[in-house]
Formats: structure tokens, C-alpha cells, sequence
């Protein structure tokens, strides 16, 4: 093992971050989530494989944290990560206001995904995983990540063509 694992998880944290938070849906319980997952590679560093993935071995292990702990917590609401700050309005705040609602619309909507879907579709679009890498992540096979993955595509882009479309699958699943 590579003296310097502490230095590569600290280079991964904010994809570990992005990824804890599309699982847990709240920042306080994502950033628990990386912590412990952070402890356990470190207590486990010698199962990690020299020259295989640590994002992937790290996401997994944040999954695996998720599944046993979080998934109760379904019904949490994703928390707008947009800064007011920077919402002024004018002539050039317009657009940036209007990109930021269109985020916060689309991470809504995945939000309101069933879990399957959201994973899929963080770790692949948004991650940049491979459906192999998803697939050792989910421990699902990867046709099961292809399929959970075109549903997620179909769904979203339905969703962003219906105005409204958040709230009504807000309703939908109590999310």
C-alpha cells in the first residue's frame, strides 16, 4: 500500500462529498458519511488493491455506509446548495439566477428518484464512473446499471420538459 493513501483521499474528497450528498440528500449527514468512510479505508487501507481505483473503493464503501445507516432517511429533502449571495438581480444576475433555478430544479427532480435510479445516474453522469466501476460499486451487474440508468435518463428528461414537474413528483414520492 502506497504510504501516501491519506493524500489521495484528501485530492478525492470533493467527488466523495458530491457523491455522499446525492445518496444522503442533507450535507451534515454526507459530510458524516465521508468521515467515516474516510476512517474505514484508513483502518482497511491494506484491502485496497495499489493501481485499482481508490474513488471507486472509497464510493463503495461510502454506499455500503448509506445502505446500512441512511436509507431510513428517505424522505429528506435536498438542500439548495446555491448561494444567495450571488443571486443579484439585473441585466447579468438574470442569467446566473436563472441557471442556479434550473440546477436546483434538476437536482430536485433527481432527488425524487427512486434510489436505484439517483445512484445510477450520480455515479455515471455526474461521477463519470464507468457502468463497470458503477456496477462493482452498486454490486449490481451492469446491465442492471445500463437499465436503471436509461430509466433515470427517460425520467429526467420527461420531468425537465413539464413545468412544475418538481413539485409534482414531490408529491408523488413525499420527497
Amino acid at each position: 500500500m502506497s504510504a501516501d493513501i491519506g493524500d489521495q483521499i484528501i485530492a478525492i474528497l470533493p467527488r466523495l462529498r458530491a457523491f455522499a450528498l446525492s445518496l444522503a440528500r442533507s450535507l451534515p449527514d454526507a459530510d458524516d458519511m465521508v468521515q467515516a468512510a474516510c476512517e474505514r479505508a484508513l483502518r482497511a487501507r491494506e484491502s485496497y488493491t495499489p493501481g485499482t481505483r481508490l474513488d471507486a473503493w472509497m464510493m463503495r464503501i461510502i454506499h455500503n455506509l448509506w445502505v446500512d445507516t441512511y436509507r431510513k432517511r428517505r424522505r429528506e429533502v435536498l438542500q439548495d446548495v446555491s448561494d444567495p449571495e450571488n443571486d443579484k438581480p439585473g441585466e447579468d444576475g438574470r442569467t446566473l439566477v436563472e441557471s442556479r433555478s434550473e440546477l436546483s430544479r434538476t437536482w430536485g427532480l433527481i432527488a425524487a428518484m427512486p434510489e436505484e435510479q439517483r445512484s445510477v445516474l450520480t455515479l455515471v453522469c455526474v461521477e463519470g464512473l464507468s457502468y463497470r466501476d458503477t456496477a462493482e460499486i452498486l454490486d449490481i451487474p451492469v446491465g442492471t446499471v445500463m437499465s436503471r440508468l436509461a430509466r433515470a435518463r427517460i425520467r429526467l428528461a420527461e420531468d425537465l420538459a413539464r413545468p412544475g414537474a418538481v413539485a409534482a413528483r414531490t408529491a408523488e414520492t413525499g420527497r
